[in-house]
């Protein structure tokens, strides 16, 4: 007998992603699960989810508009068709769960959960929780946090469960790619200090600016710098590229990037976060200053206070800040050192799997595997 969950959110990658990771360890545990995938139209689920190996239906889903409060009409009459649309889904047969992943693009189907009498679950991958996840914690059978100071934020319900298990990300392979061999890989020497620089899949304009001055000026001795554009910025700086210098518009798959690295910088996205703690990586946040409720700085200095990283505030960026943090953790072995330590003892390379055999455990209670 198959078990259908509904994974709702979307947007954004850090909120689509988190669901996808989860989905595929409970199918992993247990193959009889059908997940299926509820989000936006003109979210990135659009692009992600039809490669995705799930079932999904996108919706006329719509944020509020804040700026534009003339257009909300369009999320009202988009939450009312989303409903209906919803409703008829579990007609086809009812869901054992819904699984709110964070975005505009998880708050009908959570509510329909909720209205309907169906478990509802929530992941939250930031330090400082979103609007989805606050309406709709006091009921949630279980909030599922990517850092443990969100649940100081949140008003939660006296049967929710709350679990510190972190954010979903693709594990560091076992066995590691040894560092060596990664430098070799990118044309880089042994004994480099190996500088990661990225902004995500879009790139960060700010950080690449700093990094294109940094390197134009001359980087410091036995300097390297593995740096990821964003695809669409990347004309702009492949020029940059030379004997200790690789520039990519992407880092995809992004391990032996990670295993070559000594620092990483880079915003400070709960995902990418989670990655670097992962593999262990001292880093040097920059926070997006216009993110929603500025959540990654929230995330960076959460980061920081344990030692995992240098909150570095977009308005102190620039190629001599970054130069001298560099310099300084090149020559502090120390430091490095209680920063790679800070960074593994924050890592949750198994979220995924932890999070997958709790919502079986809470769904699924009767059953031997669990």
């Amino acid at each position: 007998m198959s078990v259908r969950v509904f994974f709702a959110g979307g947007g954004t990658g850090g909120h689509l992603y988190p669901g996808l990771a989860i989905a595929r360890a409970m199918v992993r545990l247990d193959p009889s699960v059908q997940p299926h995938f509820i989000g936006a139209r003109r979210g990135i689920e659009r692009d992600v989810l039809p490669g995705a190996g799930f079932p999904f239906t996108l919706l006329d889903l719509h944020p509020l508009y804040r700026q534009q409060p003339w257009n909300n009409w369009k999320t009202v009459v988009g939450a009312v068709s989303a409903w209906r649309a919803i409703g008829a889904l579990a007609r086809e047969q009812r869901p054992a769960a819904v699984i709110g992943t964070g975005g505009y693009a998880a708050g009908v189907a959570l509510a329909w959960g909720r209205a309907n009498g169906v478990p509802t679950m929530l992941h939250e991958p930031d330090s400082h929780p979103g609007l989805t996840t606050r309406a709709f914690a006091k009921g949630a059978r279980a909030l599922y946090l990517g850092f443990p100071e969100a649940a100081s934020r949140l008003a939660a319900g006296p049967r929710t469960a709350i679990h510190p298990f972190g954010c979903p990300i693709e594990p560091p392979p076992s066995p590691r790619p040894s560092r060596a061999a990664a430098r070799t890989l990118w044309g880089l020497p042994d004994d480099a200090f190996v500088v990661l620089a990225f902004g995500g899949s879009q790139g960060a304009r700010a950080l690449n600016e700093a990094v294109s001055a940094w390197v134009a000026r001359g980087l410091p001795p036995n300097v390297a710098v593995i740096w990821a554009t964003g695809k669409q910025q990347a004309a702009a700086y492949l020029d940059r590229e030379s004997g200790m210098v690789r520039v990519r518009p992407y880092l995809s798959p992004i391990a032996d990037a990670y295993a070559a690295a000594d620092i990483a910088v880079t915003r400070a996205g709960a995902m990418s976060i989670a990655e670097l703690c992962a593999w262990g990586i001292p880093t040097v946040l920059v926070p997006l200053p216009t993110a929603a409720q500025d959540h990654q700085t929230h995330n960076a200095r959460a980061t920081a206070a344990v030692g995992a990283a240098v909150h570095l505030p977009q308005a102190e960026l620039s190629a001599d800040r970054i130069d001298e943090l560099v310099r300084a953790l090149q020559h502090d072995s120390t430091r490095l050192e209680g920063m790679r330590a800070a960074a593994a003892a924050r890592a949750h390379p198994g979220a995924a799997e932890a999070i997958a055999r709790n919502i079986l455990e809470t769904v699924l209670p009767s059953s031997p595997r669990y």
